[in-house]
This record gives C-alpha cells, sequence and structure tokens, in this order.
C-alpha cells in the first residue's frame, strides 16, 4: 500500500495517467524517428518520472534513450520495435540513475582528521607568507639547512650530504638560521 491508497487505487491511477498521456492516431506511411518523438515522448517522460522521482533527471534518461535509437536508427529491424528499444533504454536509464544516486548516498568520504577552520587556513596562508619572506632574508646556507630540515624532513647526516657541509657546521647553521628567523620575524 502507499498512503492511504490501496492497490486497486494505485492501479486506477497509474491506469488513468496512462490515459492522458493519450495515444496520437497511428501515422500514415513509414514511421519515422520525428513520429515517434511525438507520440511518445511525453509518455515516456512521465514513465521515467515515477522510476527517477524527478522532472529534469526524468527528461534527461528519456532524451538519452531517442539518442540512443537515433544512433541505431538504421540498424532497426521493424521500425514498430522502436517503442519497445525506447522505454527498456527508458527503464534501464532509470536504474542506472539510482544506482549512481544509491552509490552517492552510500559514499563516506576518508575520515579527515584535524580538519582546520577556513579562519586558520587563512591564518595559516598568511602566516605561511611571513615565513617564507622571512626566509628569503637568510643567508643562502641558513635557508637551505632550515628549508632541508624542517620542510624536506631530512636529519643532519643527510643535510651534511646533500649540501657538502659537515655535521657540526650544519647544527650550528641550523641554531643561527633559527635565532635570525625569529629576530626577523619579531621585527614584523
Amino acid at each position: 500500500m502507499v498512503g492511504d491508497q490501496t492497490p486497486s487505487s494505485v492501479q486506477d491511477t497509474l491506469t488513468n495517467l496512462r490515459i492522458a498521456d493519450g495515444v496520437a492516431a497511428p501515422p500514415t506511411g513509414p514511421l519515422t524517428l520525428e513520429d515517434l518523438y511525438k507520440q511518445h515522448r511525453m509518455r515516456l517522460i512521465r514513465l521515467a518520472l515515477l522510476l527517477v522521482d524527478e522532472p529534469a533527471t526524468a527528461e534527461d534518461v528519456v532524451q538519452e534513450a531517442f539518442t540512443g535509437l537515433y544512433r541505431n536508427w538504421k540498424g532497426l529491424r521493424d521500425a514498430q520495435a522502436a517503442v519497445g528499444y525506447l522505454r527498456t533504454a527508458v527503464v534501464n536509464g532509470s536504474r542506472s540513475v539510482l544506482r549512481r544516486r544509491k552509490t552517492a548516498r552510500d559514499y563516506t568520504p576518508p575520515h579527515v582528521a584535524n580538519a582546520r577552520s577556513a579562519e586558520s587556513l587563512a591564518m595559516l596562508t598568511a602566516e605561511h607568507q611571513a615565513v617564507v619572506k622571512a626566509l628569503q632574508q637568510l643567508p643562502p646556507r641558513q635557508r637551505e639547512v632550515l628549508v632541508l630540515r624542517y620542510y624536506g624532513d631530512l636529519s643532519e647526516a643527510e643535510i651534511a650530504e646533500a649540501t657538502g657541509i659537515s655535521k657540526g657546521t650544519v647544527k650550528s647553521t641550523a641554531s643561527r638560521a633559527l635565532d635570525a628567523l625569529q629576530k626577523i620575524m619579531a621585527g614584523r
């Protein structure tokens, strides 16, 4: 049962909808795609609408069915079978829409830990820009050591190898660079 309706009243409603769609007089001469469109478009839209429950989507489904028929029109053995083709295409298209909807509803985005607010991201961007400007004021070796250490996440040994300086020089350069960076940032 749907709502207050009994099964017979549901059948009556659907029958009345079918009758309201009407059936145009059959064309005289060979059946064309235009004839099919004029005669069956609204009925197919109503069918799709009952399946997908969204007018714009129902129209899209029917349009896709007619597009498919147009592509295969020359391959049809019997033009009268075109109505069955269209009906099947509308049902299959509606099923596809419903599957996509279900997939979209069932999708759970991966958990984002520590999601930042827009305000914190804006502040991070401003802070990031300030740090980049401050880094530009450091001597090249100090800048390299800090970038390799904190951005590249390299160890002192890896930094020494990458820059061609000793581990002890990496330590002292990093220490001086942090002090200089802190003074530059404080002076802003």
